[in-house]
């Protein structure tokens, strides 16, 4: 793939994975410091957020798994393309998902990370790292929360992989599931 090809799809898989937080700071009011006297979860707290969920995205979806902390997820019907990786918490209060993505026009690497912040019965999260804090769980639980996108499921079905196969006789599929 050439420079040029990578950077667009570097630029199709970052539009795509920016729909993370977009529907959801749309929702919320915005803030761009975290809440005074707002904590970081620990890694604790955020591992009960994310083991063996799925987040819903607008056009996608990503799954976290617990074995191997592996990160499967799709975005974009039909051109779109699919993640396949590792998520990791670090502290202070950050989620992170680091996977290769595989589209149509070949594949480049991605690292996306999340940082919450919790005051009372509120979580906050920010996309690192120009996102702006918004109320991203709260108890208790509110229509606008994004965290009613994070469910305990595991997609089921195969998704076709769309990156072009050196041999064409031969098929690759994601193992991402959804239900």
């Amino acid at each position: 793939m050439t420079g040029f090809g990578t950077l667009m799809l570097l630029g199709a898989i970052a539009g795509a994975v920016s729909t993370l937080s977009s529907g959801a700071e749309a929702a919320q009011s915005k803030m761009t410091k975290p809440p005074a006297d707002s904590t970081p979860l620990t890694s604790e707290e955020l591992f009960k957020l994310y083991n063996n969920r799925s987040w819903i995205w607008k056009d996608g979806a990503g799954y976290f798994a617990v074995k191997q902390r592996q990160f499967n997820a799709w975005t974009g019907e039909g051109k779109g393309a699919y993640g396949l990786g590792r998520w990791f918490l670090t502290d202070p209060g950050k989620l992170c998902f680091k996977a290769m993505w595989y589209a149509k026009a070949g594949n480049a690497p991605a690292l996306t990370c999340f940082s919450h912040r919790k005051k009372g019965n509120v979580v906050f999260q920010k996309r690192e790292p120009n996102g702006e804090w918004y109320a991203f769980k709260t108890a208790p639980a509110s229509l606008s929360d994004e965290y009613r996108k994070v469910r305990p499921m595991l997609l089921r079905g195969s998704i076709e992989c769309v990156q072009d196969c050196h041999n064409r006789s031969e098929r690759r599929h994601a193992a991402i599931w959804l239900v």
